[in-house]
């Protein structure tokens, strides 16, 4: 669930002083190289702060993923495509994947031709390696895959699976990040090594890092298995908010971003039309309030109902995401707007979500609850107040929190909203330590990882144990659990919407997130320098540089003519 480890520190002037001093050449040398209408660097931006150096593939909290070099430098098997998940594959370290019908194993060929950036060879016997670290360390294990045996070969690997992976196969393929055996077999303690030195397949390696930067070059060894990219050196920059990051690809100080910009068009299209640009396609998976269910009142259904009636998704939308940043979502079941469409299940079928403060007031009458002038009590006579907690960086967040808490006051909920540092926010995330907060879920090819976010009992953790791949919540549905389980192992099409009308029940029923809006993988670019970029023309991958296919699109990237 890396879709936010994005928010940041490093002004223009801390950049040269800290990210492009390191890189070997000055500042004025590399503008002489772009003076003549060309450069041999990208420049990736993050606004994810000041950050201390992590190189471990498998931290949720590594800078290497924080400042986007990560995927770089280790490389998955294959790659999905997020924007067209119904595609195949495409082959990567790996040749062949092919699964058992029942999707409990699976038989890997290891391409011949790569090598670690040390030299020595790839084989099965790392990608082995990998897969069995990831079983016995669960620290590492960021998708809960539950692998039972795996074998090696030469460069063909066998694994077996405790359950039907039907729903796992890309996380399995093109989410894991191989690393060499040779190396990681003698860490002492690899869930808490930084990896001081990374060693990958990939094609770059770590050339120098500071809290506000770090500068990859091309490896040079020849081992690469395929040509090397045309783009020399990548500068990978921590701004420290979505703010600064927005003038800095406004100012063409950064080409390549995962940020949300405010009033987008004027503040960074406009500053040059003819190479500014925003491509956000839509997936599925969703953001929205996440409500600690633990804590009364907000452990009663008839409450979070209530709350997700006042919800003014259209304001959210047009205020917060500046229009285009995470599309409102309509349907009840909370699936996002065409991506959702074909599974939504009959009895919710143009069912919308839709502003009704009456009815709420109505709905929280009949459960008990008393509204006094603009307070509202609970049941046992309790004022119903509630803290929104988010980062402070994250500005559409902060925006979103805020209009939610003017929402809540419609039916007499006072709302706070506290802005905690990023690290400490997510801990308290992962722990059930908090009422409530903007978040996202996982997405996939199916509506299945949205729900597993929200309700998989199998995620379900004591408030005080960190549950770091979902249900922060806490919500505790055996009957969701159960269906879960369900579409995971059906053994048809029709078994599975059978599950997931269930599933949408419970989620249109049970209110254990109110629903905003709808994912994006998009990216803020610059085609002044570099040119292949995926497009609605050519959507050959998402748009974000901290995701597995960062390196798809940093080999499709050309010169682009002066």
């Amino acid at each position: 669930m890396q879709r936010r480890k994005l928010f940041a520190v490093a002004a223009a002037g801390m950049l040269v002083a800290g990210g492009l001093a390191a890189c070997g050449d000055s500042p004025n040398a590399q503008n002489a190289k772009s003076s003549s209408g060309g450069r041999d660097y990208l420049t990736i931006g993050m606004p994810n702060g000041n950050q201390t150096e992590n190189n471990n593939p498998f931290a949720t909290t590594s800078s290497a993923g924080a400042m986007a070099y990560q995927w770089l430098i280790y490389e998955p098997l294959q790659q999905f495509n997020p924007v067209k998940p119904a595609d195949p594959m495409t082959p990567w370290l790996a040749t062949s994947v092919k699964w058992a019908s029942d999707y409990k194993s699976v038989d890997i060929t290891v391409r011949d031709n790569a090598k670690w950036q040390d030299g020595q060879a790839l084989t099965g016997d790392d990608v082995a390696y990998t897969f069995n670290l990831l079983k016995s360390k669960p620290d590492l294990n960021q998708n809960v895959i539950p692998f039972d045996q795996v074998t090696a070969t030469g460069n063909n690997v066998h694994a077996t699976f405790t359950s039907s992976q039907f729903v796992n196969q890309n996380k399995i393929i093109a989410q894991i990040p191989i690393v060499p055996k040779h190396i990681w077999s003698t860490i002492a303690d690899p869930v808490k090594d930084t990896n001081a030195k990374p060693v990958g397949s990939g094609p770059y390696v770590l050339k120098s890092f500071t809290q506000a930067g770090a500068t990859l070059d091309l490896r040079t060894d020849g081992g690469y298995w395929q040509n090397l990219p045309k783009v020399k050196e990548v500068r990978a920059v921590s701004y420290s908010g979505n703010d600064t990051q927005g003038t800095a690809l406004a100012n063409d100080e950064s080409e390549w971003s995962f940020v949300f910009i405010p009033n987008v068009q004027q503040v960074f299209e406009a500053k040059d039309p003819a190479h500014h640009k925003v491509w956000a396609p839509g997936v599925l998976g969703i953001h929205g309030l996440w409500l600690n269910t633990t804590k009364k009142p907000f452990d009663d259904p008839k409450l979070r109902q209530a709350m997700n009636m006042v919800i003014n998704r259209a304001d959210i939308f047009n205020q917060a995401e500046s229009g285009y940043f995470h599309p409102q979502i309509d349907s009840v079941t909370g699936l996002p707007n065409g991506a959702g469409d074909a599974y939504i299940a009959p009895e919710y079928k143009g069912k919308k979500l839709t502003v009704d403060v009456a009815g709420a007031k109505t709905l929280l009458q009949g459960a008990g609850y008393k509204l006094n002038g603009n307070k509202l009590t609970d049941p046992s006579g309790k004022p119903v107040t509630i803290k929104l907690t988010d980062p402070a960086p994250w500005s559409d967040y902060q925006t979103t929190l805020e209009l939610i808490k003017d929402n809540l006051s419609q039916i007499g909920i006072a709302a706070t909203v506290e802005k905690p540092n990023q690290d400490a926010w997510d801990a308290d995330t992962q722990k059930g330590d908090f009422d409530a907060m903007m978040h996202w879920t996982n997405s996939g090819a199916t509506p299945y990882d949205i729900y597993q976010t929200i309700m998989d009992g199998a995620l379900l953790k004591p408030v005080g144990t960190a549950s770091k791949n979902g249900n922060y919540g806490r919500f505790n549905s055996p009957e969701a659990t159960a269906a879960l389980k369900a579409y995971q192992n059906a053994a048809s099409d029709a078994d599975r919407t059978t599950a997931l009308n269930t599933l949408e029940k419970i989620f249109v029923e049970q209110v254990p997130i109110l629903p905003v809006g709808s994912d994006n993988v998009g990216m803020a670019f610059n085609d002044k320098y570099w040119t292949g970029w995926p497009s609605d023309s050519d959507p050959y991958s998402g748009g974000q540089p901290t995701q597995p296919y960062e390196l798809q699109i940093v080999l499709k990237l050309q010169p682009a003519k002066s």
